[in-house]
């Protein structure tokens, strides 16, 4: 099969054409930049366009999928369609796949990546082999080449991240459900929190009789489904395995203490002994940009560097929160690029009160990370990093330009402090021009 990928540099839609390449099809792809992910996929033996074209797409493809940031605007899309090529999103596809194994999703506001990661890599640990697919690279998936965000399983087990952006986890059909959380995420496509709920509470109902609910109890924003067949498995903080596992997990943060407990939950129903699900998350050192730890130099000052995705205010908190429990006796800086005009007019507020609560030391904010596909231009006018900044008033909260982060913080940075450079855009790429 001959299959073609619109958007491949995405971080879900490379996933799945790993999937695709591992099954012997022909893949190709194309995105509109250059990146990491491009180049990793292109050493894999995917051909890869950048930039869309018509030319790009050939009269004999047998699929083309396409990323849920792709309009039917898109050249590629409308000549798949001209060619009457099947043409599916990225959500659908992943859906098809989802009916062909037994499969966890594993959703939720946050922490959706690391809980995928921490479940593959306990099923990998027992011997199941699973098939993973994860918005993110996992460093033991592909450790050759410092990680993948796809892992190739033999068995029948499937371990997916489920996003509700754009509803796409309602195509999914898992027989064990993980949600972790539901905050005020994605408002520019839900518009209000209560369908952010009702998106969860609909995807709840895709479990069978013979499914698995895994969730948090202390959410109390995870919807309650009531007269259902499936088994509901709940956890929270006051659990008895807290204690334990948080001693043995190397990556800091009640959260993800929560995380491993819920991988603790599902390897008990696939009937994991809690031995090896205790060993494996007890070798877990974390996943690509969230809380990454780099021992590195900046001007012959030895630093702590720490690349973390973190972009929602509650994810910003819990990061601090986890900084400053494993960095209590160094100071931290703080280098954050908002993710999204949309996301940061929801929820700007939000984003004033936990800067402005926030203990850690100097904090950078740069500009806004514009999102393809997922911006409105009324809402881009009224919103900037320096506002953001402003409604703070703090001294030590200021607004830099990006290109004038680097001599900043050679500058001022001293000998032991700890950098964390925060956010889901391109700011992650600081991280080499500053080493």
């Amino acid at each position: 099969m001959k299959v073609h990928l619109i958007g491949i540099g995405g971080i879900g839609v490379s996933a799945l054409a790993q999937y695709y390449l591992s099954k012997g099809h022909q893949v190709s792809g194309s995105d509109l930049v250059k990146s990491e992910i491009t180049d990793f996929l292109k050493k894999k033996g995917i051909k890869i366009f950048i930039g869309n074209y018509a030319k790009n797409i050939e009269k004999d493809f047998d699929l083309v999928v396409y990323s849920p940031a792709v309009t039917e605007k898109n050249i590629e899309f409308k000549q798949a369609k001209k060619y009457k090529i099947k043409t599916i999103s990225y959500p659908e596809a992943l859906g098809e796949l989802t009916k062909e194994y037994y499969t966890i999703a594993v959703a939720g506001s946050h922490g959706k990546s690391t809980t995928t990661a921490m479940i593959g890599l306990v099923l990998e640990k027992a011997g199941l082999d699973p098939t993973v697919i994860i918005g993110t690279k996992v460093k033991e998936f592909d450790p050759g080449v410092g990680g993948s965000n796809f892992r190739e399983g033999k068995s029948k087990l499937l371990v997916i991240e489920a996003c509700e952006y754009d509803s796409s986890f309602l195509y999914y059909s898992p027989k064990i459900i993980v949600i972790t959380n539901v905050d005020k995420e994605h408002l520019d496509y839900f518009k209000t929190f209560k369908n952010v709920i009702k998106a969860f509470a609909d995807f709840i109902v895709r479990l069978t009789a013979d499914g698995f609910l895994v969730f948090n109890k202390d959410d109390q924003n995870i919807p309650e489904i009531e007269n259902t067949k499936f088994k509901k498995i709940d956890y929270s903080i006051s659990h008895p395995e807290i204690q334990k596992i948080k001693k043995i997990i190397q990556i800091p943060g009640e959260h993800n203490v929560l995380h491993a407990l819920s991988a603790l939950k599902v390897a008990r129903i696939l009937e994991i002994p809690d031995e090896i699900t205790f060993l494996a998350l007890s070798e877990f050192k974390g996943t690509w940009r969230r809380f990454e730890i780099i021992e590195t130099k900046i001007n012959n000052k030895k630093i702590t560097l720490i690349s973390d995705y973190a972009h929602h205010p509650n994810e910003i908190l819990a990061t601090f929160e986890a900084l400053k429990e494993k960095y209590s006796k160094n100071k931290i800086w703080c280098v954050f690029q908002p993710h999204q005009h949309q996301r940061t007019f929801y929820l700007f507020d939000d984003f004033v009160k936990i800067f402005k609560k926030s203990l850690i030391e100097n904090i950078i904010i740069t500009d806004i990370y514009d999102v393809a596909g997922r911006e409105t231009k009324s809402i881009n006018k009224g919103v900037s990093s320096q506002r953001l900044v402003e409604k703070v008033k703090k001294e030590n909260v200021i607004y830099l330009a990006k290109e004038n982060i680097k001599k900043h913080i050679q500058e001022n940075i001293n000998e032991g402090d700890v950098l964390i450079i925060m956010g889901a855009g391109d700011i992650y790429k600081l991280i080499e021009i500053l080493r």
